[in-house]
């Protein structure tokens, strides 16, 4: 029987569309956006000033490769420029390395509070996600492993990881790749690799280097302040970045965002500023929270998980909902099975003061 009008693969109307934080509460004068990790401090001036200038230029297209970017990123890291390939944010670059290693039947490895653009992409292939149980909110490396079949060919592991804020030493993450068979591509998404400043952690380039089977994965939209431009790198061997340029978008960066890129990237200054500034509020927001009685899971990002009761008048539901008549937007993160917390991005000193201070207005109330 032919249908009357067409119809995508199987699989895709099965798929849970990602829904980002909310950006406005209705009824409100003043909106505190806490619910998608973008930095309080915005750009850095030279980015700006380096966005504006390429404006002169909308009519032309951008290098294809984004050259400049890649020669400018692999200044900063000491990386070959011909290893890195950059992207429309990171969730470009997650989802071309999915459809460039994934079909139908195959299998790719998330943990259960992994990022959701990981069982999304995989999906869109024909793949099947299959969800390694965590350790009180950390990615477990046993489970990993004990999760990979003969149809594994992707691992995504985000580390930190979004939304937790939780993160696995550097050696965790080598025994992981050790005891990979060689055909699994581990892909490290280290979005928030620079605010964590543990000793015992590690981005992922330097098991890059040295691999064949691993890629990392970073943007521009957390502390760069970026997020608008949609820009994301990957550093890889040589021949996973062939295999994902020979199906990326011959512009898939805009000019705009390669010459903000640059500027940023470059801007040492700014990120101390930022990272300075998530340092301090990350600390206190954890402690405050823990004053109220709120359990806060540990986090390294800038970001702050935080778990609700479920008595009746307590809940995390009830909190967002007397939350957002203030004007202050965390996000809810049900979706990651989180039904009881909700993740605060670290905000302005403003901002978050008045989380604090409305949470304990919330908690004292008569249930």
């Amino acid at each position: 029987m032919t249908a009357n009008r067409p119809t995508p693969r199987p699989g895709v109307l099965d798929i849970a569309p990602y829904v980002p934080g909310k950006s406005s509460a209705p009824g409100v004068d003043k909106v505190y956006k806490l619910s998608s990790n973008e930095t309080p401090l915005g750009p850095g001036d030279n980015a700006i000033a380096a966005y504006r200038a390429a404006g002169a230029h909308l009519e032309d297209y951008p290098e294809g490769s984004s050259l400049a970017l890649r020669e400018a990123i692999a200044g900063v890291y000491g990386l070959d420029p011909a290893r890195l390939v950059c992207g429309a944010g990171s969730d470009d670059l997650l989802n071309l390395i999915a459809r460039a290693y994934l079909t139908d039947g195959d299998e790719a490895i998330h943990t259960t509070h992994g990022f959701l653009v990981y069982p999304i992409a995989t999906l869109g292939t024909g793949a099947k996600p299959v969800v390694a149980p965590e350790k009180e909110f950390t990615a477990d490396v046993d489970a990993i492993l004990k999760a990979v079949t003969a149809k594994t060919k992707i691992v995504f592991l985000a580390n930190p990881n979004n939304p937790t804020g939780t993160y696995i030493p550097f050696d965790e993450v080598k025994r992981l790749h050790r005891l990979l068979p060689a055909n699994v591509l581990l892909v490290l998404d280290a979005a928030y690799a620079e605010y964590v400043s543990r000793n015992d952690y590690e981005s992922g380039i330097e098991l890059v280097a040295t691999s064949d089977n691993v890629v990392m994965t970073r943007t521009f939209s957390k502390i760069y302040g970026l997020a608008a431009l949609r820009l994301g790198w990957m550093y890889g061997p040589a021949h996973v970045v062939d295999a994902v340029n020979r199906i990326r978008g011959p512009f898939n960066v805009s000019a705009p965002a390669i010459a903000a890129g640059i500027a940023a990237i470059k801007d040492n200054a700014h990120v101390e500023r930022s990272r300075a500034h998530n340092a301090k509020w990350l600390e206190w927001l954890t402690h405050e929270f823990a004053a109220l009685g709120l359990k806060v899971t540990p986090s390294v990002a800038n970001f702050v998980l935080i778990h609700f009761p479920e008595t009746p008048g307590r809940t995390a539901g009830e909190a967002n909902a007397f939350l957002m008549t203030r004007g202050l937007i965390l996000r809810q993160v049900s979706s990651y099975q989180l039904p009881n917390a909700l993740r605060m991005t670290v905000g302005g000193e403003e901002a978050n003061k008045l989380v604090v201070a409305a949470l304990k207005e919330f908690l004292g109330k008569k249930a």
